[in-house]
């Protein structure tokens, strides 16, 4: 893109012979910038003069023609404010701002999430879901024709739940133009846009949608950023309230009740996403044992390691907790398991994941071990100490790849280790409503063929477990046995 116009437009030619010098150390200050934005070229023109003295052999040759011609040797550890004027100084920071000023930047090539980014003077109108980015260059808007479309929910490929995302659109408009909204709101710090609607609301999308990609998208703000909500939801934002408070230090703005225009000098709209409940060290500055890290000082954890079992220390027993269900995929011998547990060493709790964070934080963390049938509920395995274990049992329905995506990846990734129980069809509630032979026993991918909802009305939301206690204690003593390693 070339700026031209940004260079020679609006200064007389007195002016231009001041901005010639300042210009080229313009060009130098703003270079840092240049991996941040997208240029193609930086055409310097009609900045004729000679500039002679003071430093030797500094001339710019002008002319009506191309470019300028630049002939400069100067020392080493020159320092530029004793080379130019108090004006000059002023005209270089100007123009390092004004090329600045670039298109605003929708990447739609990363799996997961739509980001959009802006830097300068950027205004987001509530009630008309617009994002105006404002330029003093009419070449750059008229360049800029295009709009950009984004619906922030880290999972575009999933049009079940966009269709329940706000959709905004980013645009590029003159600061002196009719179509520009006045600022009502100013705001001196970055925003970052998104929405808790979609799949929000359920625990383990609230982190795989929402939590973690905030995490991955703000923390670089050091707290010194604020929060647009989009599809605003109260009961949300409370639940969550510890991670967004440590996350922003400002309050929270439900920009789908806002009428007002609010100006922020830089916005992300959308989050950044890179896997199922985990981050991709490789693409981030962040792992998630940063974002575990951060939880535990979120929630004042207490736990960072895991037991560790020693010969000799026989009174030592490791926590395991058991997570329940009330309604499907519950467990119908409860009584058993525990009772098996404790005979192999274990101190037991059991109980039902909570929605009160803040509590059940510190319940997970106190444990060594967790286990449950695989759910939402499983998500808290965030919470465990290092080292700690998860124990996921499958039920039927061919749900390894799901099962080992959602939670044996992610498990790894923040440093627990994990077991996975895959239960028989003695070990279903299913067996009391169909035969062996049945296809739900003997095809359950051809079931999966007949659509999500097939699937989830007999495997999810149908299915209970009666472990075979027995079988089932092979896998806590493994777990014993990695508390020992």
């Amino acid at each position: 893109m070339s700026y031209d116009a940004v260079l020679s437009r609006s200064f007389s030619r007195h002016d231009q012979k001041k901005l010639g010098w300042a210009a080229f150390f313009g060009c130098v200050f703003v270079s840092s910038f240049m991996h941040d934005h997208r240029f193609d070229t930086l055409v310097i023109i009609g900045l004729g003069g000679d500039f002679g003295g003071g430093v030797g052999g500094r001339r710019w040759g002008g002319g009506s023609g191309g470019g300028a011609e630049v002939n400069l040797s100067l020392s080493a550890g020159v320092n530029l404010k004793s080379v130019l004027s108090t004006e000059e100084v002023a005209i270089t920071q100007s123009l390092a701002t004004k090329i600045k000023e670039a298109k605003p930047i929708c990447d739609y090539s990363q799996r997961g999430s739509d980001v959009c980014e802006m830097d300068g003077d950027v205004r987001i109108q509530g009630n008309s879901s617009t994002i105006f980015v404002a330029s003093f260059d009419s070449d750059i808007v008229a360049r800029n024709t295009t709009s950009w479309h984004i619906r922030p929910y880290a999972r575009k490929e999933d049009q079940n739940a966009l269709n329940y995302i706000r959709q905004f659109t980013v645009r590029t408009a003159m600061v002196s133009g009719e179509d520009l909204p006045l600022c009502t709101h100013n705001h001196s710090v970055p925003a970052i846009v998104f929405s808790v609607g979609g799949y929000a609301g359920n625990h383990f999308h609230d982190f795989s949608d929402v939590l973690i990609p905030l995490y991955l998208t703000s923390r670089e703000f050091n707290g010194d950023v604020k929060f647009l909500i989009a599809n605003h939801d109260s009961s949300w934002t409370h639940k969550h309230k510890e991670i967004l408070e440590k996350l922003s230090r400002h309050e929270i703005i439900n920009i789908d009740k806002e009428d007002g225009v609010h100006c922020f000098p830089r916005m992300i709209v959308g989050l950044k996403h890179h896997k199922e409940f985990s981050i991709d060290p490789s693409r981030s500055q962040y792992s998630m044992k940063d974002f575990r890290q951060f939880l535990r000082s979120s929630y004042s954890l207490n736990r960072e390691t895991a037991t560790k079992l020693r010969d000799g220390e026989g009174n030592k027993r490791p926590r395991l907790l058991i997570i329940t269900r009330k309604r499907s995929r519950s467990f119908n011998n409860e009584g058993e398991i525990v009772n098996m547990a404790q005979s192999l060493g274990f101190e037991v709790v059991v109980t039902e994941a909570k929605a009160n964070l803040s509590q059940f934080s510190h319940i997970v963390n106190s444990c060594d071990v967790m286990m449950g049938v695989h759910g939402a509920g499983l998500t808290n395995i965030v919470f465990l100490p290092e080292n700690g274990i998860l124990i996921q049992v499958l039920p039927l329905g061919g749900m390894e790849w799901l099962a080992k995506t959602y939670f044996g990846e992610p498990a790894r990734d923040m440093n627990i280790r994990y077991l996975e129980y895959k239960i028989n069809e003695s070990e279903s509630s299913l067996i009391q409503e169909f035969p062996l032979h049945h296809e739900v026993f003997r095809d359950p991918y051809g079931i999966q063929r007949k659509g999500w909802g097939k699937f989830r009305s007999i495997y999810l939301d149908r299915q209970n477990v009666k472990l075979d206690v027995g079988r089932f204690q092979e896998t806590l003593l493994k777990a014993l046995q990695l508390l020992r390693d």
